[in-house]
């Protein structure tokens, strides 16, 4: 660490100035750790404070000196200065990616996210050079207060860098964990930003409600899960409560009105976790830690499923696995330390979910053991992480007590978590005629506590200091589409008639929380990237903030069960986003022998001024491999027809894939909002029957 007198150039590594200073993660990032004014603090989302918007930003005191470490010219991914430091005394870290002054027009933008650190990505940075923008980047992490450091300190560096003593506008931009960042610093600060693009937003009763209903669908729905996604698939019943039992007509209405978007099944897998449901319930762990008693509560007082006489009730009871073992023998390595053991028994049931603490023969508690047990060989492995103590402690005639009482009790969390604030509809579904809770309910909100320490403070008030537009997935299980609507009417509540010169809402169809670093062929075959409407976004407020030039009017949509649905014209959409109808056989399905041909027939729609399309593609199969269609001039409406004959049996879900882009070019690769349509394709074999 540096801490010589500044230079003359504010790039140099010796130079220091003094400034004022929360999922394949979860999606809060790093707010598994919560400081103690979180907890005592978590009432303050009973409702957004009163009084005047957010007085002049004071900076943290620890983020007051930054020192920068180095300064580096380079060439990829595009020509840029690289400038790095540090706040003095803290790990945390920033850098600046400078394009070249004649690429520059006076404005930066910042991404923000809990568990970054200062190494933007080449798009961010190539991005954000071709938007004539700087890119600022830091290591955060509980909320938004070194990011605001971090902008300060890089308008001084700028403006000696580039020679001006111009204004020089800033955006922040976060999705996930970093839109709670995001709001967290618009509402909480100003002239630190003049705009923000929080996306794929959660909500403060997000963090872990979201992750626990999906468990609670894993436990009740996983038998049922391949019908479901059938029926919600292009040219499906439709009905994906058809074939369901009584209970799993109930659970499946229930997670739905919480807000898991029933299209969203099409990949079950996802929604359910199937490759780790303890995911699921693993940022369960913060309500354990802040609600230790729930789990007790849950198994014996009246309210709970685990009580409940009822159908539910009794699945839950069913699962349940609480027995201990006796270790018989136990194998060890070369240093005489246990590397597994054998026990005399093990539970029947589903083990899913389920803990292991090591005990002494007397019964004494020794630890929770880490690992994994085999039920066909009783043997149990042991895993890194166990400390000394406990290893000492596996010795034969100890005891193994396997139990899932807190992996089940967590399923139904978010049933004791009605919001002691109004406006979350998707709860309603959990009160009585009198508007009271009819489960017990938890003397702590701990998604409040949570949004509280990834944002940095932050209310969800409304209030913002700046323009801003929001951008949502409608197929997003992980932050649900709904959350965006909620936060628009805490906007409109809190701005009036401000709201529409300063905020807007752009959904997304046919996309879901991941963004472009998670690409395999299944989800390129039935998903588009959400990105580039983040970029079109963060270009558009800058022309509304700096030139007063209004962005697309926010997408018209309808809430119905908690469940976001768009109108299916571009015209009356609005937003950014082209729409695609794709038919076959004039519908969404079509049943056919091999070897005949199949005629497509789709209309891409642009909304009017966003934009024209520059790029459409054909996926006949469904595989994810997609083929470009050559058809002249960019235009607002393109109608296609297309063939293709299907020479095995099968069924096929073909899809066109649509890109648009504001000023028509399609050489650009910034700013090319996707869209897709798709349908079903039965092909059966020559003579069987239809």
């Amino acid at each position: 660490m540096n801490s010589a007198t500044p230079s003359s150039d504010p790039t140099s590594p010796s130079s220091k100035w003094s400034r004022r200073h929360f999922v394949r993660n979860t999606a809060v990032g790093g707010a598994a750790v919560l400081g103690t004014s979180a907890l005592a603090q978590h009432e303050a989302f009973a409702a957004p404070p009163a009084g005047p918007a957010a007085a002049a930003w004071e900076p943290d005191p620890a983020y007051r000196t930054p020192v920068i470490d180095s300064t580096e010219d380079r060439t990829s991914p595009v020509p840029h200065r690289r400038v790095t430091g540090h706040f003095q005394g803290t790990d945390k870290r920033f850098a600046f990616f400078f394009p070249p002054k004649g690429q520059w027009h006076g404005r930066f933008f910042q991404k923000a996210y809990p568990t970054y650190d200062e190494n933007a990505s080449d798009t961010t940075i190539a991005f954000g050079a071709d938007s004539g923008a700087y890119t600022v980047q830091c290591a955060s992490g509980g909320g938004f207060q070194v990011d605001a450091a971090a902008a300060v300190f890089s308008r001084k560096v700028a403006a000696q860098y580039y020679g001006t003593s111009r204004r020089i506008y800033g955006y922040v931009y976060g999705g996930s964990g970093g839109s709670f960042q995001t709001v967290g610093a618009m509402e909480n600060t100003t002239g630190v930003w003049d705009g923000a693009v929080p996306f794929v937003p959660g909500s403060p009763m997000a963090i872990p409600n979201y992750f626990l209903v999906r468990g609670m669908a894993w436990f009740v729905l996983r038998g049922k899960a391949a019908q479901i996604a059938d029926a919600v698939r292009p040219g499906g019943s439709k009905d994906p409560y058809a074939g369901l039992n009584k209970v799993e007509r109930a659970v499946l209405k229930e997670v739905t009105e919480l807000g898991v978007p029933l299209r969203a099944w099409d990949d079950y897998a996802y929604v359910l976790g199937l490759k780790d449901p303890v995911f699921l319930t693993g940022i369960g762990g913060i309500a354990r830690a802040m609600d230790p008693t729930y789990a007790d509560d849950f198994w014996n007082a009246p309210g709970y499923l685990g009580t409940e006489k009822s159908g539910l009730g009794d699945l839950f009871r069913a699962a349940l696995v609480d027995s201990t073992a006796t270790i018989t023998k136990v194998a060890r390595d070369s240093g005489n330390v246990p590397t597994s053991f054998t026990i005399d028994s093990v539970a029947s049931k589903d083990l899913t979910g389920t803990e292991f603490t090591l005990s002494a023969s007397g019964g004494t508690k020794i630890g929770t053991l880490k690992g994994s047990l085999d039920r066909e060989s009783r043997v149990f492995t042991l895993a890194g992480g166990n400390t000394s103590e406990i290893l000492d402690g596996v010795v034969d005639g100890a005891q193994l007590r396997t139990d899932n009482r807190w992996f089940l009790a967590l399923l139904s969390y978010h049933r004791h978590q009605v919001p002691t604030r109004s406006g979350f509809y998707a709860w309603h579904q959990f009160l009585g005629a009198d508007g009271k809770p009819i489960h017990p309910q938890r003397s702590v909100q701990v998604g409040a506590a949570i949004s509280q320490s990834v944002s940095g403070g932050g209310t969800w008030s409304g209030r913002l200091n700046g323009k801003a537009i929001m951008v949502a997935n409608l197929l997003d299980t992980d932050a649900f589409p709904w959350d965006a609507d909620w936060y628009s009417a805490q906007v409109r509540a809190a701005l009036g008639d401000q709201y529409d010169d300063t905020f807007r809402l752009w959904y997304n169809d046919n996309a879901d929380h991941l963004d472009d670093a998670v690409v395999t062929p299944a989800r390129e075959a039935r998903l588009v990237e959400y990105v580039p409407m983040l970029q079109q976004a963060l270009r558009d407020v800058s022309a509304w903030v700096e030139r007063g030039v209004e962005p697309a009017r926010s997408t018209r949509y309808d809430v119905v069960g908690s469940q976001v649905k768009v109108p299916p014209e571009a015209a009356r959409r609005r937003g950014v986003q082209p729409v695609v109808n794709l038919t076959v056989g004039g519908g969404a399905r079509i049943e056919v022998e091999a070897g005949r041909r199949v005629l497509f027939r789709a209309t891409v729609q642009v909304p009017p001024g966003a934009g024209k399309v520059v790029a459409a593609e054909w996926d006949t199969t469904g595989d994810g491999t997609y083929t470009a269609v050559p058809f002249g001039p960019v235009r607002d409406t393109l109608e296609l027809h297309h063939t293709h004959t299907y020479t095995e049996p099968g069924t096929y879900f073909a899809t066109l894939r649509a890109t648009s882009q504001r000023e028509g070019d399609r050489r650009t690769p910034f700013a090319r909002v996707q869209n897709l349509g798709r349908v079903r394709v039965v092909v059966r074999a020559p003579g069987a029957p239809s």
